[in-house]
C-alpha cells in the first residue's frame, strides 16, 4: 500500500485527515453496512407510523424494505462508480449530481415495484412513485448534509492537528540543546571529527523539527533519527547510557509520523536513564503481529513515579492525537510498569510508505 492510497482511504476514515471529496467512499463494506441498518430504521419507523391497531405492520415494512435495500444498495454503486467525477466538482454540483442519481434509481425502482402493487391503478401507482421520490429526496439531503458537516469538522481537526504538529517539530528542549553544544565545544580541540560527527547529528535533527510538509515518513528514517539523538545522548551520558536495538529490518517502510519515536526515546533517557547514578539501559524494539506493528521504547522504571507521568503528559498527548488522526483508532499509545522497567508500547496499523507522493 503506497502512501496515495493509504491517503485517499484515510480520507474516508472517522479521525482521519480528510482533503477531498466530502462524501466517504461508498464502495466500503463499512459505509455500505451503514447505510443499510439506517435506511432500515428508518423503514422500521415508517411501518411502525403506517401499522394501524398494532405495533408493526410486517407486510408494509417486508415490501418497503426490499425497495429501499435495493435503491439504497444501487445509488450507493453508482455515487461510488461516479465518484472520481464527482470529487472534481463544486460542493453544490456534486451534491445536486448525486441526488439526480438517487432520484432516477428511486423512480426505476419504485416504478417496477408499482407495476406489481399496483397493476390496476395508475394514480396510486403515480401517488406511490410520488412519495418515494420526495422521501428519497428528503433522505439523501439529509445523509448528504451530514456528510458535509463531518467532513468540515475532521478538516478542522486535520488544521489544529497540522498546527500541534507544527509546534511539536519545531520544539527542541533547550536543556538538550545546551548540552549537545557544551558537548561539542568539549571534544573540538580532542576529538575534531567525533565533534563533527555531533553537529552533523544535531543538524539532522533541527532539519527533522522544521520539516513539516511530509505526514508519515518509513520507520528506517525515524529509526535513523533516533540513532542520531541517542548518538549526541552518549557523549553526554558516557557508559551510563546503553542502548539496545530489537528492530525487524522488514519494517523499514512501516509508515510513521516524523518525530513519533524520538520525544518518547528522549523521554526514557530524560526520566529513566538521567536522574539515575547507574544509569540503564534503552531498549527500542518493533515487530510485526497480524495486520499491526509495535514499536516499543523500554527503559528502567523512574524513582520518582510522578515526575514521570507528569514529564511524558504532553509527549503523550501530543503522539496520541496524531497516530490517531493519521491512522484513526487502531493506531494506539500506552505504558506500563513491570517490576523495574517502564514500557512505552506504540501500535500501529501496517502500512508502507512508498515513492508516490
Amino acid at each position: 500500500m503506497t502512501v496515495s492510497s493509504t491517503r485517499n482511504r484515510q480520507q474516508d476514515d472517522p479521525g482521519a485527515p480528510l482533503n477531498g471529496f466530502f462524501v466517504p467512499d461508498l464502495c466500503r463494506v463499512r459505509s455500505v453496512f451503514m447505510l443499510v441498518i439506517t435506511s432500515e430504521l428508518m423503514v422500521l419507523l415508517l411501518a411502525m407510523a403506517h401499522a394501524r391497531g398494532q405495533w408493526l405492520d410486517w407486510n408494509y415494512f417486508g415490501l418497503v424494505s426490499l425497495l429501499v435495500q435495493w435503491t439504497v444498495l444501487t445509488s450507493a454503486a453508482l455515487i461510488c462508480l461516479a465518484r472520481p467525477w464527482l470529487s472534481s466538482l463544486s460542493t453544490a454540483r456534486a451534491t445536486l449530481a448525486m441526488v439526480t442519481l438517487v432520484a432516477l434509481d428511486v423512480l426505476l425502482f419504485s416504478g417496477l415495484a408499482g407495476v406489481f402493487l399496483y397493476p390496476e391503478s395508475i394514480a396510486e401507482h403515480g401517488q406511490a412513485m410520488g412519495k418515494s421520490l420526495l422521501i428519497a429526496i428528503i433522505a439523501t439531503l439529509m445523509a448528504l448534509r451530514y456528510f458535509y458537516l463531518q467532513h468540515q469538522w475532521r478538516l478542522q481537526k486535520q488544521a489544529e492537528m497540522t498546527y500541534r504538529l507544527t509546534a511539536l517539530q519545531a520544539r527542541i528542549h533547550p536543556h538538550f540543546l545546551f548540552n549537545s553544544m557544551n558537548t561539542i565545544a568539549s571534544l573540538i580541540s580532542t576529538r575534531p571529527e567525533q565533534a563533527e560527527d555531533a553537529v552533523l547529528d544535531l543538524s539532522e535533527l533541527f532539519r527533522a523539527s522544521l520539516r513539516t510538509t511530509e505526514r508519515v515518513v518509513p520507520l528506517k528514517e525515524e529509526l535513523g533519527l533516533c540513532q542520531r539523538y541517542l548518538a549526541l545522548e552518549k557523549l553526554r551520558l558516557g557508559d551510563r547510557l546503553r542502548v539496545e536495538w530489537r528492530t525487524d529490518p522488514a519494517l523499514d517502510t512501516q509508515a510513521i509520523p516524523p518525530l513519533t519515536l524520538q520525544p518518547l526515546v528522549e523521554n526514557a533517557i530524560y526520566h529513566g536513564i538521567q536522574p539515575r547514578a547507574e544509569g540503564g539501559t534503552v531498549v527500542i524494539e518493533s515487530q510485526r503481529s497480524g495486520q499491526y506493528v509495535y514499536l516499543l521504547v523500554q527503559n528502567p522504571k523512574p524513582e520518582d513515579g510522578a515526575r514521570q507521568h507528569q514529564g511524558n503528559r504532553v509527549a503523550f498527548s501530543n503522539t496520541q492525537a496524531r497516530i490517531q488522526t493519521l491512522f484513526g483508532e487502531t493506531a494506539v499509545l500506552k505504558h506500563s510498569q513491570q517490576d523495574d522497567l517502564y514500557t512505552v508500547t506504540l501500535r500501529l496499523p501496517w502500512q508502507t510508505t512508498g515513492t508516490t507522493p
